[in-house]
């Protein structure tokens, strides 16, 4: 019988974590195949590259399926006409981050929005918003930053204002129809198109004390510096959320090296990470994924952290 695998599909997948995790976890779970394997493409790439990788792991009986990350619109964008079932999220997101088969279908499924939203949950308080006041601003409009600026949008606790922050009008126009397709009230939201690290020093000094700040970029991972500039500050008591759990990780040094003067609140992307996976691994193999589950997976991947 021909051994089986799991698909990643990043920029520079050997040097991640879910590397050593993933056959722990597919212990636990009790999954077909205890193989990962790394689909590396650059950044940018051309139309055609997604479609020939999405192309070969549909034509591979061997391949279990995969998560994408960084190039989740990408996909989307250039081979969505080649999956057979697309999710509501994938849709309305216009992204795809996890490829499944059911049968002889190729399915495609957007799982931010669900991950962002149980990650915030783990360390932002329900009522945080109106308890305080703040605002949120969202380096960066990928698909990370695309969900989680919806997950702001639809909680009952909204923040007095989310902006949203890209280097091109183009993620935000995507950004802009997401929300409206939502039924977002769009008077949320200020769009903002950035040159660099100077606009984004202005906005922090914007924000009310309290705000949600998240880098949502790929900087200090997929390529290093930080969308904050060196004598950046943060709000006042902000709640400081790296999207990243490794990488050069200039932004979470920043937020980490204002934390006691400004009172901060510091969260990396380690626990985005376990639900990130595990979400895709339960839709790649059909499986439940309750919350008792993820906790057990969380703590065995920490012991490979």
């Amino acid at each position: 019988m021909s051994e089986t695998y799991m698909g990643f599909v990043g920029v520079s997948t050997g040097s991640s974590s879910i590397m050593r995790v993933f056959p722990k976890w597919a212990e636990i779970l009790e999954l077909p195949t205890r193989t990962l394997i790394g689909h590396d493409v650059a950044i940018d790439s051309d139309p055609q590259v997604y479609r020939d990788l999405v192309a070969s792991i549909h034509a591979d009986p061997n391949h279990h399926g995969a998560l994408v990350t960084t190039h989740k619109i990408a996909v989307r964008e250039a081979a969505g006409d080649l999956f057979d079932e697309l999710d509501d999220l994938a849709s309305t997101f216009g992204e795809i981050s996890s490829i499944a088969k059911r049968g002889t279908k190729l399915t495609g499924a957007a799982k931010d929005p669900v991950t962002v939203r149980l990650g915030l949950e783990e360390f932002l308080s329900p009522t945080h918003f109106a308890d305080t006041g703040a605002a949120a601003l969202i380096l960066g409009s990928g698909g990370s930053g695309s969900a989680l600026s919806y997950q702001l949008g639809v909680r009952e606790d909204a923040p007095s204002e989310v902006i949203c922050l890209a280097r091109t009008q183009k993620r935000l126009d995507h950004q802009r129809e997401l929300h409206e397709k939502a039924g977002i009230d769009n008077g949320l939201y200020r769009y903002v198109v950035s040159a660099g690290t100077d606009d984004v020093d202005a906005l922090l000094t914007e924000l009310p004390a309290h705000s949600l700040v998240v880098n949502a970029t790929g900087m200090g991972k997929d390529r290093p510096g930080s969308p904050v500039g060196e004598h950046g500050l943060f709000p006042e008591q902000a709640v400081v959320w790296e999207f990243n759990y490794r990488g050069s990780l200039e932004f979470l040094q920043q937020a980490r090296a204002q934390q006691e003067a400004r009172g901060l609140i510091v969260e990396d992307g380690w626990r985005y990470f376990v639900h990130g996976w595990s979400q895709v691994i339960a839709d790649v193999f059909d499986i439940a994924m309750p919350q008792e589950t993820v906790d057990t997976l969380a703590r065995a991947a920490a012991e490979v952290r």
